[in-house]
C-alpha cells in the first residue's frame, strides 16, 4: 500500500502520490498550487540552508576538534550534533534537484539520502538528550555520566550512533522510488507497518526528549550556581530552538498519518495538509544551520575561538579579550562553547 508523502521523515518535496487522492464522495483532490509552491521554495531553501549549515557546522567541528584534549562530554555531544546536522545537510542537494525535476538518482541514492537524513535527525535528538542528562548529573549531583577518559566517551558516542541508525532502519529499508505523475523518493511501508515510522518520529524525536529535557531543566534551574549560568543558557537554547522548529513538522506528519488511516478524507483536509507539510518541512530544515548561530550568540568561548580564524583586523580585539574562562575549571564542569 502506498502511503502519503508524510510517511517518510526524509524531506521529500514531491506530493505526486497525493494527486490520485479521492475524497469520501469519490472526487479527485488536486491542488496545482502545492507543486508550484514546492518547485519555487525548496530549491532556494535547500541551497541557502546547505551553504550556511555547511560553513557554520564545519566551524563548530574545527573549534571542538582543535581543543579536543580539553573536551567534556557536553563538548563531545555538541561535536556530534554538528556531525548530525552535516548528515542532514548532505542530503539537501539531492532533495533540491528533485524539487525542481523528478527523481533521477535511482533506488540506491534514495535509500542513502533517506538514511543520511533520518540518522542525522535521531542522532541530533539523542545527543541533545545525552548532553542535557550529563549536565543534570553534574549540576545536581556533582558527578558526570561517564569518566574523563576518552574510551568511555567513544563507547557512549558509538552506542548513540548505533541507536540512531537502528531507529532509522524502517525508513531506510522501505525507501523506494515511487513512480507516479512525477517520480519521487519516499518511504513506502507494508500494510500495517507505517505506524513504526510515526511512532519513532513522534515519541523518540519529540515526546520523550521533551519530557526528559523539561524534567532535567526544572532540576537544573533550581540547583544551578552562578558559575554554571552560561552553560545553562546554552543548554536551554539548543533544545528550545529544536522543539520550536520541529514540533510543527511532527504534528502535521501525525495528521497525515491519520489521513492514510481513513480520517479527514475531505479535499479541504487533503489540500490543507499537503500545503502545511511543505511549510513545516521548510521550517524544520532551517534548523540544520541554526546551532552554530546559537553557539555564537550564547557561547563566549566559541565567539573568541571563531575570532581567531577571522581576518587580522580583529587581532587587536582578540589580544585584548579576557583569558578563556575554562582555565582552572574542571573538565567535567566546563565546556569549550559556553
Amino acid at each position: 500500500m502506498t502511503e502519503g508523502p508524510g510517511t517518510a521523515t526524509a524531506p521529500t518535496a514531491d506530493y505526486s502520490d497525493y494527486y490520485d487522492f479521492y475524497d469520501e464522495t469519490g472526487s479527485v483532490c488536486a491542488d496545482e498550487s502545492t507543486t508550484a509552491f514546492s518547485g519555487l521554495l525548496f530549491p532556494v531553501l535547500y541551497s541557502t540552508v546547505f551553504t550556511l549549515g555547511l560553513l557554520g557546522n564545519a566551524l563548530v567541528l574545527w573549534v571542538l576538534i582543535r581543543h579536543r584534549h580539553r573536551s567534556s562530554l557536553t563538548d563531545v555531544c555538541l561535536l556530534n550534533i554538528a556531525v548530525s546536522d552535516l548528515l542532514c545537510l548532505a542530503s539537501l542537494p539531492v532533495w533540491a534537484h528533485s524539487a525542481v525535476d523528478e527523481w533521477v538518482f535511482g533506488s540506491f541514492v534514495c535509500h542513502t539520502v533517506t538514511g543520511l537524513f533520518t540518522t542525522g535527525l535521531y542522532g541530533r535528538v539523542f545527543f541533545m538528550v545525552l548532553m542535557t542528562l550529563d549536565r543534570y548529573v553534574i549540576i545536581v549531583y556533582k558527578h558526570s555520566i561517564c569518566s574523563r577518559k576518552w574510551p568511555a566517551k567513544i563507547a557512549l558516542v558509538l552506542f548513540v550512533w548505533m541507536l540512531s541508525l537502528f531507529v532509522s532502519l524502517p525508513d531506510i529499508v522501505f525507501a523506494k522510488v515511487k513512480e507516479s505523475s512525477k517520480a519521487s523518493c519516499g518511504s513506502e511501508f507494508p500494510e500495517g507497518a507505517a505506524w513504526m515510522s510515526f511512532t519513532y518520529l513522534n515519541v523518540l524525536s519529540l515526546i520523550l526528549p521533551l519530557i526528559i529535557t523539561s524534567f532535567c531543566f526544572c532540576r537544573i534551574l533550581s540547583a544551578q550556581s552562578e558559575e554554571n549560568h552560561s552553560i545553562v543558557r546554552l543548554l536551554l537554547a539548543v533544545p528550545a530552538v529544536y522543539f520550536f522548529f520541529w514540533t510543527p513538522y511532527n504534528i502535521v506528519t501525525f495528521l497525515v498519518f491519520l489521513q492514510t488511516k481513513g480520517y479527514m478524507l475531505s479535499c479541504e483536509w487533503f489540500n490543507g495538509l499537503a500545503l502545511a507539510m511543505q511549510w513545516v518541512k521548510a521550517i524544520a530544515l532551517i534548523h540544520c544551520c541554526l546551532n552554530p548561530i546559537i553557539y555564537t550568540c550564547v557561547g563566549q568561548k566559541f565567539r573568541r575561538a571563531v575570532l581567531t580564524v577571522l581576518p587580522s583586523c580583529f587581532s587587536q580585539y582578540i589580544t585584548s579579550s579576557p583569558q578563556s574562562p575554562e582555565s582552572g575549571s574542571s573538565e567535567c564542569s566546563s565546556t569549550l562553547i559556553a
